[in-house]
């Protein structure tokens, strides 16, 4: 039985939005199996929904689609009974493109179609910026839609491909599309896996026995106890057979990679690597920067937990300033908890943090977040701990000011409602009402993650337009709707 999930709490809506999750497996026993443990473990990244696609020689394809949480879903036998196979992929949603607040069943991926050669599921993490126009081009050549959501452009993009199988279906298809992708799609034998020439989001390969795997991070490859072998490289596709193994072709003009550093930042669980480096010693570092940047005299270094911890221990370290667990996080607070009635609106951020009152009464406090996005959260956590008797209150921030929207994944704010992009920092700080107030520098930043020299504004080696509003590919749909914005090439 699914889990009906109500919208994001009001008081809940102060992070950016993690984008989506894919999983996929071959040459593997119970295939869904593994594939639900790794969505379990990439459940960060979309809590709204999930659905896995399997095939069996005896019953064909095979999908089962839901509301709500892994957990909640996807332990049941009585539904994973009916996901027999060798072969299986998956997706973990949170709406971008596409319905906004709630996913709609109809949007929930991996998407399914029929084409002559046989069917193929597909599983998409990204946004396609071009989806609109690609979306009405279709639509008028006799395309039907079933979904709101931008992936479903690729399907029938491959619909009207003459490649002679899907994997060249699939490459004609990502060809016309625009924006940012990494992709696991299956056919009954083949599983496919492929970032987009830039690699905005991530893709790694890994070796379970005999089979392989494809996910977002690495946590997914250890929870089912596969051996990491690499990512999937910026413009790279894989077909992977049992019988075969990996086969790779790059059907894109060579680019300059570009991914994402706020996966540094927020998305990735800190239990992952990235690009040959550690999420936690990276958020670690980024701490220590931000502790040379912008030291302060104070007695505690506290992070806003979960996602300000790593950093929190780095400016700590850095600082020789102790690290204390200011804020207590309920860690048995759902979204489903009750209904979010006018008084529990007004409990606010209390029903998830609440504050080590003996620890911080009298201290001048060092708030360590990693974003602050429309700063609502930031001014609740702030009058907690005043409440609570500290003497001073510090916010350091593990990322640069976030002033402009992502179109490649992440669902961010109208720029208009980003505090960044209307306010200064001491502007900012003002409307916080606390005692002071310091990002990481985007310099900072991209040292903390190995760019010894900072960022190079000719070629920078990250995509970090929602900080510099620099779009390493023009949001075109934004832009024919008004949207000003500046790309790479200004």
């Amino acid at each position: 039985m699914s889990t009906q999930m109500p919208p994001a709490h009001p008081f809940d809506d102060d992070k950016l939005r993690e984008e989506c999750g894919v999983f996929g497996v071959v040459g593997v026993t119970d295939a869904s199996n593994f594939v639900a443990l790794g969505l379990h473990a990439l459940q960060h990244r979309g809590q709204e929904a999930g659905g896995i696609v399997t095939h069996a020689e005896e019953t064909g394809f095979n999908q089962a689609r839901r509301m709500g949480l892994v957990r909640d879903n996807f332990t049941n036998q009585s539904v994973m009974e009916t996901l027999p196979g060798s072969i299986g992929i998956g997706h973990v949603r949170y709406s971008t493109a596409g319905s906004k607040g709630q996913t709609a069943m109809r949007d929930v991926q991996p998407f399914f179609g029929e084409f002559a050669m046989g069917g193929a599921a597909i599983a998409h993490n990204g946004n396609i910026t071009n989806a609109m126009s690609l979306r009405r081009e279709l639509i008028e050549r006799g395309s039907i839609f079933q979904s709101s959501s931008d992936s479903e452009c690729i399907i029938h993009l491959m619909a009207r491909s003459m490649g002679r199988n899907i994997p060249d279906r699939m490459e004609e298809a990502l060809r016309k599309v625009e924006g940012a992708f990494s992709i696991v799609a299956m056919t009954r034998t083949k599983l496919l896996g492929c970032r987009d020439p830039l690699g905005v989001r991530p893709l790694v390969l890994g070796k379970v026995g005999d089979g392989w795997a494809l996910a977002s991070e690495t946590c997914a490859l250890d929870i089912i106890g596969a051996e990491f072998v690499r990512e999937i490289e910026p413009g790279e596709m894989v077909v992977i057979t049992a019988e075969k193994g990996v086969e790779s072709h790059f059907p894109f003009r060579p680019n300059r990679a570009r991914f994402c550093i706020f996966e540094h930042v927020y998305f990735s669980r800190p239990d992952s690597i990235l690009g040959g480096r550690s999420v936690y010693e990276t958020r670690e570092n980024i701490g220590r920067e931000l502790a040379k940047e912008a030291p302060v005299e104070a007695d505690l270094v506290c992070p806003v937990p979960d996602s300000g911890t790593p950093a929190a221990i780095g400016y700590a370290l850095e600082s020789g300033i102790p690290y204390a667990m200011g804020i207590i996080r309920n860690q048995y607070m759902g979204r489903t908890f009750i209904e979010p009635t006018e008084q529990i609106r007004n409990m606010g951020v209390r029903l998830k943090l609440n504050v080590n009152r003996a620890l911080i009464k009298g201290k001048r406090v060092i708030l360590v977040d990693d974003s602050v996005v429309r700063g609502t959260t930031s001014r609740k956590i702030k009058e907690m701990i005043l409440d609570a008797g500290a003497a001073e209150v510090h916010f350091r921030i593990a990322s640069p000011p976030t002033a402009w929207p992502c179109f490649y994944g992440v669902d961010t704010p109208q720029r208009e409602k980003l505090l960044a992009a209307t306010m200064s920092e001491d502007e900012m700080r003002e409307h916080l009402g606390v005692d002071s107030l310091k990002f990481i520098s985007l310099d900072g930043l991209y040292r903390a993650v190995g760019e010894a020299k900072g960022r190079d504004n000719k070629a920078p080696a990250y995509c970090d337009a929602c900080f510099s509003g620099e779009y390493p590919v023009a949001p075109s749909d934004m832009i024919e709707q008004g949207f000003e914005a500046k790309t790479a090439a200004e």
